[in-house]
């Protein structure tokens, strides 16, 4: 891991209704309420794990004193930077948060509790030699973004978001010095979770997932 690396998180207060909206319809508001906390938590565990918790920053939208196991997930964020989420779209909010953390960064979500602390060491090496490094998802989108400047981030402006292109736009608008990681799955659906689950069968979205309750 290159040295002066920070993490970044981009993610929702699990809030039952507010959060994993597509996932919900299936299992309920509660039960996908709790499958994102648990993913949060794998997420921030990996995250500390890679750098530490000194160089881990969190860009939350939402209030976890509303949310699933938010005095757990508040616990855990101990010695993170954290700041709310500002802006009026989710690619301003983007743009914003990789503008408030000092660089070089790398920047997930918390839909992809599969990732190890393995996946962002090989990231950071790859943005050690490169401008910037981009994790693909399977349904179009991206799960990582390494930044050697956070600045860059404003080009996220002009991507649509949770678009089947949005992958291949963002690199795109990065323009020169882009290399990719792995391809992982992001949550966003019943079929999604099932998968994931499997991948990472020792993490705690993999256990809320086996003990949940089967509208």
């Amino acid at each position: 891991m290159s040295a002066g690396v920070r993490i970044l998180v981009t993610a929702k207060a699990p809030v039952p209704g507010l959060v994993k909206t597509r996932l919900a319809r299936d299992v309920g508001d509660r039960t996908a309420a709790g499958l994102a906390a648990a993913a949060l938590l794998d997420t921030i565990d990996t995250c500390v794990a890679a750098v530490g918790a000194a160089s881990c920053h969190l860009a939350l939208a939402g209030d976890l004193a509303a949310a699933v196991r938010g005095e757990e997930i508040s616990s855990a964020l101990a010695r993170w930077t954290v700041r709310a989420q500002r802006g009026r779209t989710f690619a301003d909010r983007l743009a914003t948060a990789h503008a408030a953390t000092p660089g070089p960064v790398l920047q997930i979500g918390m839909d992809t509790p599969q990732v190890t602390p393995a996946d962002l060491t090989a990231a950071a090496d790859l943005l050690e030699a490169h401008d910037a490094v981009v994790g693909p998802a399977y349904d179009g989108g991206w799960w990582l973004l390494g930044l050697q400047d956070p600045t860059l981030a404003a080009r996220l402006r002009t991507v649509p978001m949770s678009q089947p292109d949005t992958c291949a736009r963002t690199i795109a608008a990065l323009a020169s010095g882009v290399v990719t990681t792995r391809t992982l799955r992001d949550v966003d659906t019943i079929a999604d979770a099932a998968v994931v689950a499997r991948t990472a069968p020792r993490s705690r979205f993999a256990r809320s997932w086996q003990t949940r309750e089967v509208p």
